[in-house]
């Protein structure tokens, strides 16, 4: 008697796919390094609170108190600009902390068109920086660095070489925009094709996060609900069908 083994096929989509579902050991492991980091945090964040050193009443103070905000910006002229610049271009780099934080901060702290223009100008050069490494390092080092089930779900970007995948990409939200870097630095794709499409496919998302940022900071509240409903309304449909996008883009890639 014959016994057919059940098979199962997975959308290429790099944010529900097999890469996020590890095996019950590793599932286990990732789960006491995010519990003992949260742990970690949370005790941190208590000892600011009791011990309140010096630091922690400035930080405070920068974030409630615009006016000392921007007295303090005025006196590190120029490094203000080019430390949010700096710090947009490394998380896409090295992520240490949300592009989505970095953008908002922009807005928060210069204003609507300044933010915009400054994370534009960061994640610009993080992403054409990243490119550099891909292309320069070759595949073997991108394929170690993402890992092998990361890579067998995103090879086909290596292989693209259009503008539209390029600029699909970082236009649909939910896709990893930052790692996909290294994978267009491997890809024939030219360096300059590269830097326009995800520069403009970036440009929607990081105007959106400037303008919330600057409507915080100005307690424009009822602008800034209105902004992040109609935001809402535009990428969750985008977000909830991003396997078919991705599934779409692969075949055209």
């Amino acid at each position: 008697m014959k016994t057919t083994i059940p098979t199962t096929t997975c959308e290429p989509d790099v944010a529900l796919c097999g890469m996020n579902r590890p095996s019950d050991g590793r599932s286990r492991s990732w789960w006491a390094v995010g519990v003992g980091a949260a742990t970690l945090l949370l005790g941190f964040g208590v000892w600011l609170v009791v011990s309140d050193p010096p630091v922690y009443r400035f930080l405070v103070r920068l974030c409630a108190d615009r006016d000392f905000m921007q007295a303090t910006l005025r006196q590190w002229s120029i490094l203000a600009p080019l430390v949010v610049i700096l710090i947009q271009a490394l998380q896409v780099l090295i992520a240490p902390i949300p592009g989505e934080v970095t953008g908002w901060l922009g807005g928060f702290v210069f204003g609507q068109w300044l933010g915009f223009l400054y994370s534009t100008v960061g994640l610009t050069a993080g992403s054409l920086a990243a490119f550099w490494v891909g292309r320069r390092l070759g595949t073997p080092w991108v394929r170690r660095m993402l890992g092998s089930q990361v890579w067998e779900r995103m090879e086909f970007i290596a292989e693209g070489r259009g503008a539209v995948l390029c600029f699909a990409i970082y236009l649909t939200p939910g896709l990893p925009k930052d790692i996909v870097c290294y994978l267009f630095g491997i890809s024939p794709m030219s360096f300059w094709l590269f830097a326009a499409a995800s520069t403009v496919g970036r440009l929607p998302g990081t105007w959106v996060l400037s303008a919330q940022g600057a409507q915080a900071a100005a307690g424009e509240y009822v602008e800034l609900l209105l902004l992040t409903a109609l935001v809402a309304a535009i990428a969750m449909p985008l977000y909830a069908y991003r396997s078919q996008i991705v599934s779409w883009l692969q075949r055209r890639a």
